[in-house]
């Protein structure tokens, strides 16, 4: 971190501040809202073929040498419209050979705070960085309003800023994103640390001059503690 004047913060959402429950899970839920009786092998194959496509917002990623070429630029455009979004995640599903037409379902499941889990550092650090008067903003690549997450959450007064893909029509990696959460900060890039993820696209970061901290996007369970270094490393330049 520099030093020549406040710093600020820019944290990822989806496998950095929270994570968005198991395929499984969300299958489940949405298939038990809708009244219908599958079962549990059924369920978990089902939740296997969604995982395996790619289909879930916020889980696993398809590999593009996989996708099916009508989809490759609906992929890459994804996060830039609510519209793109939509289309290319229920797509996404449709190539998962569910027996039930719940696509569109699944993908309003997901927008939900119910489908979302807060890390387990995630209220304290962002609780600390406000007692130590340090602005945060978040940058994320997505396709719909995540603000609700963070209320339904406790954490949204924690937030200065947030800076969301789709509406700006822009995406990390491209400098202009974190350029746009940067102004509206107030804080120079190299007194503002961007925690993220996933190096190609929050390293997107590093252009302008920011340093990065990525943590790995495990289950919210599985990973304790990976944002408690924002502290050290913001901390000493407060």
């Amino acid at each position: 971190m520099g030093k020549t004047g406040r710093p600020g913060v820019m944290f990822d959402f989806s496998g950095t501040l929270f994570r968005i429950e198991s395929a499984r899970e969300w299958l489940a839920a949405v298939l038990a809202q809708a009244g219908i009786d599958a079962g549990q092998d059924e369920i978990t194959r089902y939740a296997g073929e969604l995982e395996r496509v790619g289909a879930q917002p916020g889980g696993t990623q398809p590999r593009e040498a996989d996708l099916p070429g009508h989809l490759v630029a609906a992929w890459e455009q994804r996060d830039l419209t609510a519209a793109h979004h939509r289309a290319a995640y229920t797509a996404l599903s449709r190539l998962a050979g569910l027996p039930w037409d719940v696509h569109d379902a699944l993908y309003a499941r997901h927008m939900t705070p119910e489908a979302w889990r807060p890390y387990p550092d995630t209220a304290e650090v962002l609780a600390k960085l406000g007692t130590l008067g340090v602005p945060v903003a978040v940058v994320s690549n997505i396709g719909w309003d995540l603000r609700p997450i963070f209320r339904a959450h406790g954490v949204a007064d924690h937030i200065a800023e947030f800076v969301l893909s789709y509406e700006h029509e822009v995406q990390k990696p491209d400098p202009r994103i974190f350029r746009l959460a940067l102004d509206a900060l107030g804080t120079a890039p190299e007194d503002t640390l961007m925690v993220g993820d996933n190096a190609g696209a929050d390293g997107g970061a590093a252009a302008l001059g920011c340093p990065v901290l990525l943590v790995d996007p495990l289950p919210a369970a599985e990973r304790p503690g990976a944002l408690l270094p924002v502290l050290d490393t913001v901390g000493g330049a407060v």
